[in-house]
Formats: C-alpha cells, structure tokens, sequence
C-alpha cells in the first residue's frame, strides 16, 4: 500500500502532535518533516525537500472522522 510507512509515522507520533490539531503534518518514511498551518504550504515544502520521493501531508486529528463514500450514487441531471 502506497505511504504504509508514513502512515504508520503518522499514528506512532500522533499523541505528539495532539497539540497541534487542525494543523498539516508533512512525513516522509519515518521523519516528521514539520507542522504546518495550510496544507498548501505543507505541499510546498515537501515537494521542494523531497522531489517526486513520495511523502504524507495530512491535517492532524485526534480523533478520524469516517468518510463514506459510495459509488452506487445516480448522477444528476443539470436542470
């Protein structure tokens, strides 16, 4: 699975970065590369630090909201 590491990063540190929920995480492998306030400027320097290398950038939340999302969904039609 595609950032299983980073993931796993992520949840390892996550009472850690509690302080700092609602803000932008960015991980690469196992470093914590920062915490940034927009996820923009997270992207940013992730991409300018580690290329095309692959990294994480995710808001930090204590607890995960479920998303669920479903492909059984009938399109509309414009009116």
């Amino acid at each position: 699975m595609a950032l299983e590491k980073e993931l796993a990063t992520y949840h390892a540190n996550l009472p850690g970065l509690t302080a700092d929920e609602g803000k932008f995480v960015l991980i690469h492998g196992d470093e914590v590369a920062g915490v940034f306030t927009s996820s923009e400027d997270a992207l940013k320097i992730g991409y300018e630090k580690f290329k095309l290398e692959p990294f994480l950038v995710k808001q930090i939340q204590a607890v995960e909201r479920v998303q669920f999302v479903t492909r059984f969904v009938e399109p509309r039609l414009a009116t």
